[in-house]
């Protein structure tokens, strides 16, 4: 029913929002850590190979929540019931949903050089994001028209949201600048699947039974790659780039010699340019829609749905990516034996463009090859979270599997098995994510124990030794 009416969906803006950041995965080595953090290695010497890659293994991060009205979206997702009879109307609350998607389908990475500790990676990521904020009244007009009394609402469908997708097909290159300090960069190439924005300033619902109509207005904006869903198919996945767009990440990370560990960076700078076909409409109606009584619910809120797309211009647009910036700050503690060790970290990630953010607090425990992550953590739309992460990791194997949000997901995945909306409390949410990664080829031995060491011999100096030694040079 709800594939049914996506555009009324789209309309009152029920997209999702992007937030799987795997926050237990940063300063771990990883492939994850290495592709998302420009600066960090991702090889050990005299023990990882050469290469490193997934080969197309799950590799991926999933995540969404919503707040807001969550017995009715609890039970819509669990039972497969939705019944808005009990939802107040006229509070002027404001719901907030959001997802994620970030999909690593294929990563290879080299490493170049012993001397500046060179590393360069190619990646083909799946990603999603959107932030979404909706009115109770957008949610009783999915039910039934008849939820609205005959008295005037007000700015009842002010929504206000967006959604997009799009593959990422990226470069990274990362060196030591010297025995402390890294720097590292992530240039991608995009190409944009799905986009959809509205935002709605101003709206006006009248029920008027004498006369048998409905009055409504709006007023706003969207934007949206399709309007009908005939438009898309598996096709749509396929990457053409007939949406191109380009994205740039940078990150630093300083290794201080009292053991504290810090790490900035710059994420997914960019843009994606969509296709001429695509659409752009200027909202500006007022529509009585007639003869209710001779209509089924179906039509009436097709007829509303499609105040948002009629009259829309075809015409290309320009959209941002989600970019963030990030804030690490972390030290290792040794407990009872060196392979024992404790490493708490405070990460602080917010985005540049879009609402949403997180402040993090990862707790790592590691023993040897095992290590164990608790990961409280606030998002900046007032939520909190409890993760929890495992990772097994040797110089050429990972395997990881985790939570951003354990307790919520627990429940919800309890609640939908078993078809039971009375599981569960408070905001719905869920988060899960895993991934194996390996490394092969010759061992990256330091050149002391090998004469077949990459780089050693007749080596320039690295990119930022060079970039960075411009500035310094006097004049």
């Amino acid at each position: 029913m709800l594939k049914k009416y996506i555009l009324l969906c789209l309309f009152f803006c029920l997209p999702f929002f992007l937030k799987a950041q795997q926050y237990g995965l940063f300063n771990t080595k990883t492939l994850f850590d290495g592709f998302e953090n420009p600066a960090q290695k991702t090889f050990v010497l005299d023990s990882s190979r050469k290469f490193a890659s997934n080969f197309f293994l799950p590799y991926f991060g999933l995540s969404g929540a919503n707040k807001g009205n969550s017995d009715l979206i609890r039970r819509a997702i669990n039972e497969g019931k939705y019944n808005a009879a009990n939802l107040p109307l006229r509070t002027g609350a404001i719901n907030t949903v959001h997802e994620n998607t970030n999909i690593y389908l294929l990563t290879f990475r080299i490493f170049q050089s012993y001397k500046w500790q060179k590393e360069m990676g190619f990646s083909w990521q799946l990603r999603s994001d959107g932030h979404v904020d909706y009115t109770n009244e957008t949610l009783a007009i999915l039910d039934s028209y008849q939820r609205f009394d005959t008295n005037p609402y007000d700015d009842v469908f002010n929504n206000d949201g967006y959604a997009q997708s799009y593959h990422q097909f990226s470069m990274t290159y990362r060196e030591n600048y010297n025995k402390r300090l890294a720097f590292g960069v992530k240039l991608s190439l995009l190409s944009g699947i799905t986009y959809n924005k509205l935002n709605i300033s101003d709206s006006y619902f009248l029920l008027d039974p004498a006369n048998d109509l409905i009055n409504v207005r709006v007023k706003g904006s969207y934007r949206a790659s399709f309007v009908k869903t005939n438009e898309l198919s598996t096709h749509t996945l396929v990457p053409t780039f007939r949406n191109p767009g380009m994205a740039f990440s940078f990150g630093t990370s300083y290794n201080a010699k009292s053991g504290v560990f810090l790490m900035a960076n710059i994420k997914d700078l960019g843009f994606i340019k969509w296709r001429k076909s695509a659409y752009i409409n200027k909202i500006n109606a007022a529509v009585n829609i007639q003869n209710l009584s001779q209509k089924s619910s179906n039509q009436i809120r097709n007829e509303i749905a499609d105040i948002a797309t009629d009259e829309s211009d075809s015409t290309s647009f320009f959209s941002p990516t989600n970019a963030k910036i990030d804030f690490m700050l972390s030290k290792a503690f040794t407990l009872s034996t060196p392979d024992f060790t404790y490493t708490p970290s405070l990460i602080v990630s917010k985005n540049l463009f879009f609402k949403g953010g997180d402040a993090a607090f990862v707790n790592k425990f590691k023993y040897r090859d095992l290590a164990i992550s608790a990961i409280p953590s606030y998002n900046f739309n007032n939520l909190f979270f409890m993760g929890l992460q495992g990772l097994y990791q040797t110089p050429n194997f990972e395997i990881f599997l985790g939570s951003d949000n354990l307790f919520k997901t627990v429940t919800q995945i309890n609640g939908a098995v078993n078809r039971d909306a009375t599981i569960g409390n408070g905001y719905n949410g869920a988060s899960f994510y895993m991934g194996l990664g390996f490394k092969f080829g010759n061992t990256v031995e330091h050149p002391q124990n090998s004469s077949t060491m990459p780089g050693i011999g007749d080596e320039k100096p690295g990119f930022f030794k060079r970039l960075f030694s411009v500035f310094s040079k006097k004049k």
